[in-house]
């Protein structure tokens, strides 16, 4: 495991390289930005944002969304997986956003937790982004570098989430997430990192750092 010595130089490194980090999902409202989450469990950022924009454009409240019905909404994400039960969940949330919170996402992760389709990863999310909260939402990319890099050590989401949000210095973990994410979806990558391009690289724990590969020649 990291020392915290070496966890403050990790996340130095990572905020001198980009300062502000933030989602690539694309949204313009905390709605939006629900959806948008809510569409992304087991999709890319590229494939909801691809979807969200035509969705978006004709029903960007949970009023107008809830006004498409399941199937009016499936005509617009199923290029998503999963996007029969989305579409299930996120018209019941938009049911209960419109009748109980009318029509605006609670800021409590209570409120969002009992919403349909809407887990502690998603609420994390939200809290964070929507409201600036320095929550930890563990998704794949998370769990794989906090493991190997030796940030945080655990065999669940939540266990890596307590870890990291106990070991990362406090003027970090508003951004903390991002970083993390960013970094394992193009620098550590799950097959191979690509440990010579890495800003974290001379603190990370991972034992089999990969080369630079050769440049090849005609």
């Amino acid at each position: 495991m990291l020392k915290p010595k070496a966890i403050e130089s990790f996340f130095a490194a990572l905020e001198a390289a980009n300062p502000h980090p933030t989602t690539e999902l694309e949204y313009s409202s905390v709605f939006e930005l629900l959806i948008a989450v809510m569409l992304s469990a087991q999709a890319t950022d590229a494939s909801v944002n691809k979807a969200t924009r035509a969705l978006f454009a004709v029903a960007n409240t949970p009023q107008k969304m809830l006004e498409l019905g399941v199937e009016g909404l499936e005509r617009y994400i199923s290029s998503i997986g999963l996007y029969h039960s989305k579409a299930r969940h996120i018209i019941e949330t938009c049911r209960i956003l419109v009748e109980q919170y009318g029509g605006e996402v609670p800021r409590s992760r209570e409120a969002l937790e009992s919403l349909p389709g809407v887990g502690r990863k998603t609420a994390n999310v939200v809290l964070n982004v929507a409201f600036g909260e320095p929550t930890m939402p563990v998704d794949t990319h998370v769990f794989r570098v906090a493991n190997r890099t030796g940030l945080a050590r655990g065999s669940t989401p939540l266990e890596v989430e307590r870890q990291l949000l106990e070991r990362i210095p406090e003027r970090y973990r508003t951004h903390a997430h991002h970083w993390l994410i960013l970094l394992g979806r193009y620098v550590c990558k799950a097959r191979k990192p690509e440990c010579w391009r890495c800003v974290v690289a001379q603190v990370c724990e991972y034992p089999d750092k990969t080369p630079a590969p050769k440049s090849s020649t005609r």
